[in-house]
């Protein structure tokens, strides 16, 4: 790794941390292991999501190994999984808000990305959700990844909530 480098660990307010726990640390741990959000994933990204009002927010600072073909820029793989993990952990609070139950596991059932602008490596992104629809065990969320006051991609997720845990 260069010097100050950054490893690309997500980043979290102190006030959101103190207020409460993210959404992914309330995952049951047979649900905690994902790549991008799992807690119990020793290599994975530890993504933490948070409810700012009615919308959600994740921070994320990708490190220049997520370099993508243009040096400088994340690669559109990795914006994916940014917009996929944050909105399964909107889609659990959100369902789990309205049914006033504990957070459950969602999968993604589809997934739609528009990449906006070149989303920089080494910057602080900011993953912001909102959910759509609930309905049923499906929920629908809008998700925007944010560098600097850009939107640098937008995308729409289905999840569905895994059977039983409804």
């Amino acid at each position: 790794m260069a010097k100050g480098e950054q490893i690309g660990h997500p980043e979290t307010s102190m006030e959101n941390a103190v207020n409460e726990s993210a959404f992914q640390d309330q995952y049951p741990d047979d649900y905690a292991h994902c790549y991008g959000c799992g807690r119990l994933n020793p290599r994975g990204l530890h993504l933490t999501s948070f409810w700012d009002g009615e919308e959600t927010v994740c921070r994320f600072t990708p490190g220049s190994h997520y370099s993508g073909g243009f040096p400088g820029f994340l690669y559109g793989g990795m914006i994916a999984s940014l917009i996929d993990c944050h909105g399964a952990g909107t889609a659990a609070a959100a369902k789990a808000r309205q049914d006033g139950q504990s957070i459950s596991r969602f999968v993604t059932a589809s997934l739609k990305v528009d990449y906006l602008a070149p989303t920089p490596i080494n910057k602080e992104l900011e993953v912001r959700g909102k959910v759509v629809e609930i309905k049923g065990r499906k929920v629908t969320v809008d998700l925007w990844v944010i560098a600097a006051g850009t939107t640098c991609a937008k995308g729409t997720v289905l999840y569905v909530q895994l059977k039983g845990q409804e």
